[in-house]
């Protein structure tokens, strides 16, 4: 990587500083100054190249905070059903692709969501035996926890009938769905993970994202598919993607093995229960339209013993936990990991919980105790919350509006780190800081200001930095230029103060992004000091 010098002129910078910057000059991959326009005339000379923003917005790169790269990749190239209206339309769909692409081994496709459709029902096997000509056919549901496939598919797993949530003819969950899913992806070559990869990078830099987490592991990936993202981001112009390896560490030779593939953290989706969509969520009270109580992967004890074990070999631990119950078993088994090895070790190494839908007060309180990050996704509310939406459905309308509190958990001072757990969601941060700010259920939103921080900074800190994700001298040039409309301030509280533009106030403006308003455009990407995107002019 080149140390370049370039001085970006005439826009507007976001930076803690104040509303006044215009200009800002990055150096050998880092912020070296920002200030006025007439300051940066001193510049001018001395850089080597000089970037008329012609009034576009400056701001931090977002960090997404929860990706799995190749199923973006996959989702992104192949078979996308997250916009089918209807069980006969996602029909239609397997069938046109599978007669596109007669030489793939095993046909991929993501997104279904019955909840959405007339009637509810997720497609039989022998609908997809017939769509597919009876070929293998691997087809997760949106919130990638259970799967429909073809018979072609479970021949390809011996004994898959024993396994934990194998059913005659429905959706697959449990060690069934980890089972197809490790075949069907086995069956992709290193080319088409790779080519997967870098789409999905692409795109994520389209988006003005800078830095990503790859949340893989054992039972969602493989090791060589996050070696070879690693390695692909390290040598092609690209986001910046931080690794998380989700095995569970015993002691420091289980440690080592997570550090040898590049991993920082043995975090992101160590299961510690499933979804609510797939009904696999662990509940403390029985779904509202279901007689049970989802599924538990881990106890608090297994959550206990893996914490211990990171926080010892100074290691960043994580789990996946969505249900109350799962969520009460996180707090519960670090509270106790904490008891062994002592709080203070336990709160510096910042462990984190993903998604962490289901909180109660307590469990808020107990993040806040032990220095949990919440690794959540607000575009999961602005699909499945509501008073008619997934979460009440599967929940009943009382437990729905309780979910994803993102108010209280900044209220308690709970560090936020925001992201999409793509391709559960798209990729799309300014949707995403709008989702927190307009909640579906009002109690729970944020000022747009710290929606917009916990995916920026927030995203650098839930990997243990505190000097990324804010343009100021010394930091690193990891940024975004966008072409936008007016800036705003919007207040924490409606009732007390209005959309502000009043450059008097001294807080750096972020656009407008009501409900219905034009969401930013992405005109350029920049990390460590190097374009990763660039928009054709029009």
């Amino acid at each position: 990587m080149t140390h370049r010098t370039t001085l970006l002129r005439r826009g507007i910078i976001h930076t803690p500083a104040g509303t006044g910057a215009t200009a800002m000059v990055t150096e050998g991959g880092q912020v070296a100054w920002i200030g006025s326009e007439g300051a940066a005339d001193g510049f001018a000379d001395g850089v080597d190249e000089t970037v008329d923003l012609e009034g576009a917005l400056v701001t931090p790169a977002f960090t997404d905070a929860h990706v799995h790269a190749t199923s973006t990749g996959l989702a992104l190239t192949g078979l996308d059903l997250s916009a089918a209206g209807s069980l006969d339309d996602a029909l239609r769909q397997v069938r046109e692709h599978a007669a596109a692409r007669p030489g793939d081994r095993v046909l991929l496709g993501h997104g279904w969501d019955a909840a959405r459709w007339p009637g509810g029902r997720p497609p039989t096997r022998t609908e997809l035996d017939a769509a597919t000509g009876g070929r293998p056919l691997y087809l997760s549901r949106i919130d990638v926890h259970s799967a429909a496939v073809s018979t072609a598919l479970l021949d390809l797993v011996p004994g898959i009938a024993e396994r934990p949530g194998y059913r005659a003819d429905g959706p697959l969950t449990r060690d069934a769905h980890h089972a197809v899913r490790a075949a069907a992806y086995g069956a992709i070559t290193a080319r088409q993970r790779t080519e997967a990869q870098r789409t999905a990078l692409r795109h994520a830099a389209s988006l003005g994202i800078g830095a990503l987490h790859e949340c893989g592991g054992p039972e969602i990936s493989s090791e060589d598919d996050l070696v070879g993202l690693l390695a692909l981001a390290a040598e092609e112009p690209s986001p910046r993607v931080l690794g998380y390896w989700a095995a569970r560490v015993s002691d420091e030779k289980d440690a080592a093995r997570v550090r040898d593939l590049g991993a920082i953290g043995a975090a992101g989706d160590l299961f510690v229960d499933g979804a609510l969509g797939s009904g696999t969520a662990c509940l403390h009270a029985p779904y509202a339209d279901a007689e049970h109580t989802g599924t538990a992967y881990l106890t608090a004890a297994d959550v206990a013993d893996h914490v211990a074990a990171c926080t010892e070999a100074g290691l960043q631990a994580g789990f996946h936990a969505i249900g109350d119950a799962a969520v009460t078993a996180v707090v519960e088994g670090v509270r106790s990991a904490a008891e062994r090895v002592g709080l203070a070790r336990v709160r510096a190494a910042r462990h984190r919980v993903e998604h962490a839908e289901m909180l109660t007060p307590e469990t808020v309180a107990g993040f806040a105790e032990l220095g949990l990050t919440a690794s959540v996704q607000p575009v999961f509310d602005e699909l499945w919350g509501g008073e008619d939406g997934m979460y009440a459905q599967r929940l009943g309308a009382a437990r729905a509006r309780t979910l994803n509190p993102y108010a209280a958990l900044l209220r308690a001072g709970v560090p936020l780190a925001l992201g999409s757990d793509s391709p559960v969601t798209p990729l799309g941060p300014w949707a995403a800081v709008r989702a927190a700010a307009y909640h579906r259920t009002p109690e729970h939103r944020v000022p747009v200001r710290a929606a917009f921080t916990a995916h920026t900074r927030g995203g650098w800190r839930a990997a243990g930095r505190d000097d990324a994700g804010v343009l100021v001298p010394g930091a690193p040039a990891d940024y975004a230029v966008w072409q936008t409309g007016d800036l705003v301030v919007r207040a924490p509280d409606e009732r007390v103060a209005r959309w502000s533009t009043d450059p008097r106030s001294g807080v750096p403006g972020l656009p407008d992004l009501g409900p219905g308003r034009e969401l930013p455009l992405c005109l350029r990407t920049v990390v460590a000091g190097r374009t990763v995107h660039l928009r054709p002019p029009e």
